[in-house]
């Protein structure tokens, strides 16, 4: 027997709740089922355990996918979700399908190689074999399913449900969303927008992120909801990054900056071409070690005309001091130069790609500055670093960490506290509910605090893992799980065991080091075997 043909739609969370990756959310009605995005999850093993699993949802019954913008973390789990059985179009904008066509393919590389050198570690220990999360064939699949969507323009996406994008001002193609859905007669649609990621003020080469007024539901996001970063001018932020570079220069070695491949690189090509143009720092070669950022720069490039300050962008792309390498051995030779060079590699939170080559290359030298260029996710490598680690380990070797390391956060692409608030508070009134996702405690905390000036507490949502919500004209309402969380809220955005025992060898590796003679070092080993003993491993 047919259901209610308009029964109100259940949204649901299976990512970016209570953390800032694997953005993706399911609505479904009995007339269809539908995903804004797909994304991977970053951060602690157990979370980047998740891209692993099986998704919360059958992937062939999901009708279509609308995707508001490239970054991995919103699309990089697309490959997977084609590899097992998805055939629906992929609605976005163009320049998000033209980055997608360089990102996708680079995030199946990555994994095929790394899993490649996974089981070679594997093998000598024993231990089965993994097989990456999607092949590069996947990845070409997935391709084939993109539809182009330009902003303001509505589009059919199934029945009863129609969709369009907004420019949210954060990547290029960046995109909020907003869905209408047919009610039934006598029922006006129901208004939801998804925020994507918001860009901030002054940014660079994106405009102010817009949005429609009047929605019954807004999903926000809230990176940087507890805090309000300095109100700089880019030329203001140029100066700032130019007192790193001149620090670095002095130190006579290597400026190391993570950084994402996409639009992050680009800006600081941008600003670190006009730095040395003026004098204003010292002329060194400036390499851009990522295949990814080449491929990426090159569509920045032919979409100029569509981005501001496009001409200078063209301009700092044919510097007479960029370098763009795009073999191992050219990535590898860099390590070997003296004095002071920049690389700007990825990934922006150093848990993947060439950058944990550089680092391993560098973090000892005293010499050597690390400048994190955006957001370090709890658990990452990035916000290790930045907490102050003495001694880290990268691909199971131990680094002392004896490099610079600083914090150069005002590239962010995303909106800081005020401007989320003034971005949510234009979407009014606001009928129903609004959801805060994609970001940690103090984000979502210090948001929600804000908003609750305007919108009553109670309407305002944080939802954890899974969780679902029925949507109706008249308010929100739970729906109980039919499974188990596939996480437990405390383990999001956490550091979990995987980094308590990496430090704990660590801190044993110190000791012993430490220890004045060999006496001294087998009583080290004596104790920790007893303990051991204890605990009965």
């Amino acid at each position: 027997m047919r259901r209610d043909h308009y029964q109100d739609p259940v949204l649901r969370f299976h990512g970016a709740t209570h953390g800032v990756t694997g953005s993706c959310y399911e609505i479904e009605t009995p007339r269809w089922r539908i995903l804004v995005d797909c994304g991977l999850f970053q951060g602690s093993k157990s979370e980047r355990e998740l891209n692993y699993g099986a998704f919360p949802f059958p992937p062939d019954a999901i009708d279509a996918v609308i995707l508001t913008h490239a970054h991995i973390d919103h699309s990089g789990l697309l490959p997977k979700l084609v590899k097992h059985g998805f055939s629906g179009p992929i609605h976005t904008t163009r320049a998000t399908i033209d980055l997608c066509s360089v990102m996708l393919p680079d995030a199946a590389h990555i994994q095929e190689m790394e899993v490649e050198q996974l089981n070679r570690r594997n093998a000598q220990r024993g231990r089965p074999p993994v097989e990456p999360i999607y092949s590069l064939q996947d990845a070409a699949a997935c391709m084939t399913l993109f539809r182009a969507l330009e902003y303001g323009a509505w589009i059919v996406v199934a029945e009863g449900l129609r969709a369009r994008f907004w420019n949210a001002g954060h990547l290029l193609g960046s995109a909020s969303v907003e869905l209408e859905i047919d009610l039934g007669h006598q029922n006006a649609p129901m208004r939801i927008v998804f925020s994507g990621d918001i860009g901030p003020g002054h940014k660079l080469l994106q405009t102010d992120p817009e949005g429609p007024a009047g929605v019954d539901y807004l999903i926000c996001e809230s990176t940087y909801g507890d805090r309000d970063r300095p109100d700089v001018s880019p030329g203001q932020r140029r100066s700032l990054l130019g007192e790193i570079v001149r620090g670095a220069a002095e130190q006579n070695g290597p400026l190391i900056i993570p950084s994402f491949a996409v639009e992050r690189t680009q800006e600081l090509l941008v600003d670190l071409h006009q730095l040395m143009q003026a004098g204003e720092v010292r002329t060194a070669p400036v390499f851009v070690d990522s295949p990814l950022a080449t491929r990426a720069s090159a569509i920045f490039e032919r979409h100029a005309s569509d981005i501001e300050q496009g001409n200078v962008l063209r301009e700092a792309l044919s510097s007479a001091e960029l370098r763009f390498t795009e073999t191992v051995e050219q990535s590898k030779a860099i390590n070997r130069l003296t004095g002071f060079f920049v690389v700007i590699a990825a990934s922006g939170m150093c848990d993947a790609g060439r950058i944990r080559h550089h680092l391993k290359a560098n973090l000892w030298r005293r010499n050597a500055t690390v400048m994190m260029a955006g957001y370090q996710a709890q658990g990452s490598l990035g916000r290790i670093l930045l907490d102050g680690a003495r001694r880290v380990r990268i691909q199971g070797e131990e680094i002392d960490v004896k490099a610079h390391i600083s914090l150069f956060d005002l590239y962010s692409g995303h909106a800081d506290q005020g401007e989320l608030v003034a971005w949510a508070l234009a979407r009014s009134p606001i009928r129903q509910a609004v959801f805060l996702t994609h970001g940690e405690e103090d984000g979502l905390s210090g948001l929600r605090e804000r908003l609750a000036g305007s919108i009553p507490e109670g309407r305002i949502i944080m939802p954890r893992l899974d969780d679902a919500f029925q949507l109706t004209a008249d308010g929100c309402l739970p729906v109980e799980l039919n499974e188990p969380r596939r996480l437990k809220a405390e383990k999001i955005a956490r550091l979990d065991w995987h980094n308590d025992l990496s430090k704990l060898l660590l801190d044993v590796t110190e000791a012993v080091d430490a220890a004045a003679d060999e006496r001294g070092r087998a009583a080290i080993i004596r104790r920790m075997r007893r303990a051991l003993e204890d605990s009965g491993a």
